[in-house]
């Protein structure tokens, strides 16, 4: 039967289903052993490798996991029953699947090698932010990241377990014996864990490699827009990684390739949030001023790629707490006075909490730091407004009364004496009445 991925929702027409999990119990004594038999299909549900929830449970219950990819066989040491490990399952979706800012099981997840953190992003709401590193199950997925495929993941198992039978000595046999069942058990048992997320992190390294080697060859067009988002935003990321390593990014001539490669593949609105987590650090302010040319051509006219920028900021804050909160009215009037980010947009970015970026609590720190340099925003913008009225009717009233020609002055002179006299005359009759009252 269908369960509803986030099990809070009582509502039987959820478009998000999940069917529920199965588990086998297997073995006896040391060797007792319970199997998901449906792992793949939860798993599929969810958008995560079987692998992730697999080693939760082993983390929660403190037992060793098993995964035979090939086989479709994934285990976790000792007794448990089915509905014990759906309420871990639950856990796991609320820790690792659905989005902090909409409840929405869309979400990925994308491994930060190099600063050891794991972020997620939602499809449904825009949310992106870091998860919580504490738990156990982090530290597996930095060395296993979702992006390889179950079946790189499948050839890693075989490739460990034919090496681990090539060691053995010619007075070893590999023979299966009389239980087949058990043999099963026995080969993936030969496979140690550790080895395993070392073959996985060195494809891992090899794909990522092979971006970097496509992103310098330059794909044609056709094929790099057939990928979808994240993988066109990857490429773009190891494009910047790979000028960035190199120092050819404060370069004369870098910022137009690095935007006409963002244009190539679609992902311009985005293209300041990777330049952020690529250029910057805790020495953001210096760095804005070397980077400024590049970052002006990524945001200059477009209020989206403005917004994306800030987001980065945000994210930099975020790893950066204690050095750059205080700072973020320096940072803010930084951008400002080197016109990457126009005031309206500033003003609006402001003016509405988000949680798009980074957590709810330090959004609104950010933005309480930011008040006065925003107030002083819109106050300026006001003072300007009042100032082009004022001007605008002084002009207009210049070009109505002023003659333009000589014709015109010698004309209006005698019809403004008639019009003085006139008025003369009717000043001398209201004084005549007055005296008659």
């Amino acid at each position: 039967m269908a369960l509803n991925v986030n099990r809070n929702v009582a509502d039987a027409f959820y478009r998000y289903k999940m069917p529920r999990l199965l588990a086998k119990v297997e073995g006896k004594g040391n060797g007792i052993k319970t199997v998901i038999v449906n792992m793949t299909e939860v798993a599929k549900a969810l958008g995560r490798p079987p692998t992730y929830p697999t080693k939760f449970f082993g983390c929660e219950l403190g037992a060793q996991t098993q995964f035979d990819i090939k086989n479709d066989r994934f285990i976790v040491n000792g007794a448990h029953e089915a509905g014990k490990l759906q309420q871990m399952l639950d856990i796991f979706i609320k820790k690792f699947v659905l989005c902090p800012g909409c409840d929405n099981p869309e979400t990925v997840l994308t491994v930060h090698a190099k600063k050891q953190t794991i972020s997620q992003s939602c499809k449904a709401c825009g949310y992106n932010g870091q998860l919580d590193m504490r738990h156990k199950l982090t530290t597996f997925i930095l060395k296993n990241p979702p992006e390889l495929s179950p079946a790189a993941q499948g050839a890693s198992l075989t490739e460990g377990k034919k090496a681990k039978r090539g060691k053995k000595s010619d007075g070893q046999s590999g023979e299966k014996g009389s239980d087949g069942s058990e043999n099963e058990l026995d080969a993936t048992n030969e496979v140690d864990e550790d080895d395993w997320a070392v073959d996985v992190s060195a494809a891992a390294v090899k794909a990522r490699m092979e971006d970097l080697t496509n992103g310098a060859k330059g794909l044609t067009i056709s094929d790099d827009m057939e990928k979808t988002p994240k993988e066109r935003i990857d490429l773009f990321y190891s494009f910047v990684k790979q000028r960035r390593d190199q120092g050819m990014l404060s370069k004369p001539g870098a910022d137009k390739d690095v935007v006409s490669e963002a244009e190539r593949l679609d992902v311009k609105d985005k293209a300041p949030l990777i330049l952020c987590e690529l250029i910057f650090d805790s020495n953001i302010l210096s760095q804005m001023k070397t980077y400024r040319s590049l970052l002006s051509r990524s945001t200059q006219g477009n209020p989206k790629a403005q917004k994306a920028l800030l987001g980065g900021v945000e994210c930099i804050i975020q790893l950066n707490q204690t050095t750059l909160l205080p700072k973020v009215p320096h940072i803010l009037k930084g951008l400002y006075d080197l016109d990457l980010v126009d005031e309206e947009v500033m003003i609006d970015w402001g003016s509405k909490p988000s949680r798009k970026y980074v957590s709810k609590e330090l959004n609104a720190e950010i933005l309480a730091k930011a008040q006065a340099f925003i107030t002083w925003l819109k106050e300026a913008e006001e003072e300007s407004e009042d100032d082009s009225d004022d001007s605008d009717v002084e002009i207009e009233y210049d070009d109505r009364a002023r003659p333009t020609t000589l014709i015109e002055q010698k004309n209006a002179t005698p019809q403004l004496a008639k019009t003085a006299v006139k008025v003369k005359s009717d000043d001398n009759e209201d004084d005549l009445d007055i005296d008659a009252i």
